[in-house]
């Protein structure tokens, strides 16, 4: 059944693949009935592994399981499956090339109702900067499909950032994901948005805005936030009056960082970000509520490309 929930897509997912593939197994912080790793504890439960609150020594346990052939996923809030455990994935497992899928579930904002301490917006430039490191974005459910099949093809430590509420579906079930692979969500001349995540149809919104305003914007999605096609940016970017980045996230190491630093030296378009500021998070009554709070709408996107045009 089709579904809007990244949450949900991600747990049927592994189930789906657990039937073919008897390597996977899971691992999970006390969180399941949240990340939907539940879903795979019910279909396979002798190849669940319940961790309590002890992130740590999943992420240990995961390292030693990958050293016998196995596939593990470890599975938290976003916010604690890279902080927590950070000294464990870039030493244990990244140092070692192990092949360990982290899922870091609730990521950004999303987890709107629990303030700072539940709310990863650094975990992307925690992640990428681990050398060897993949780290993947979905931009809806049936990208997120698509990525966790991708994750149990490819071998080495991997990051899959899953946002806690229900997106529109913007993508085809019908076309491959590639990991790396950059998509154009919409075509035009005049500026490009790089957006991921929630973003991505926030950028869209803001591109169908300032068509009204005779301006051009090609909205791009970067659900690979590592490996990144330098040259597919430079590309996307060749020509452009103006470069936006869109993030759920800092714009400290994230998104904005990784696709500035694509461009050193290679465009002399003016580049700016819509993102978190150096703050931390905070609560609301909802998601959106808090997305305006720290301007993370379509018309802070469609407000920084008329800046950048002026």
């Amino acid at each position: 059944m089709a579904t809007n929930s990244l949450r949900t897509a991600y747990g049927e997912a592994l189930v789906a693949l657990g039937r073919e593939n008897k390597n996977i197994v899971v691992l999970e912080a006390d969180l399941g009935k949240s990340t939907m790793s539940s879903l795979f504890q019910a279909a396979y439960p002798e190849r669940y592994f319940e961790m309590s609150i002890a992130e740590a020594n999943m992420a240990s346990t995961a390292a030693g399981l990958a050293l016998t052939g196995k596939i593990p996923f470890i599975n938290s809030f976003a916010v604690f499956s890279t902080g927590r455990c950070y000294d464990q994935l870039r030493q244990t497992i990244s140092i070692a090339g192990l092949n360990v899928k982290i899922c870091g579930s609730s990521a950004g904002l999303s987890d709107y109702g629990d303030g700072s301490t539940h709310q990863s917006i650094e975990d992307m430039g925690l992640m990428r900067g681990i050398p060897g490191m993949t780290v993947l974005v979905p931009v809806d459910a049936v990208e997120t499909t698509k990525m966790v099949a991708a994750m149990v093809d490819h071998t080495g430590p991997m990051y899959i950032r899953i946002n806690r509420n229900d997106l529109p579906i913007l993508t085809p079930a019908d076309t491959p994901f590639e990991i790396g692979k950059l998509y154009t969500m919409k075509e035009g001349g005049d500026v490009v948005v790089f957006a991921n995540g929630v973003m991505v149809s926030r950028a869209l919104t803001a591109a169908e805005e300032l068509a009204a305003e005779g301006i051009s914007v090609k909205v791009v999605n970067v659900s690979t936030i590592k490996p990144l096609d330098r040259q597919a940016v430079i590309d996307a970017a060749k020509g452009m009056k103006a470069v936006v980045t869109a993030e759920e996230h800092s714009v400290i190491g994230g998104l904005g960082s990784a696709i500035a630093e694509a461009l050193r030296r290679e465009t002399h378009a003016p580049l700016d970000f819509v993102g978190v500021e150096d703050v931390f998070g905070t609560s609301a009554y909802n998601y959106e509520e808090l997305l305006v709070h720290y301007g993370l709408t379509a018309q802070a996107v469609a407000a920084k490309v008329r800046e950048l045009l002026k």
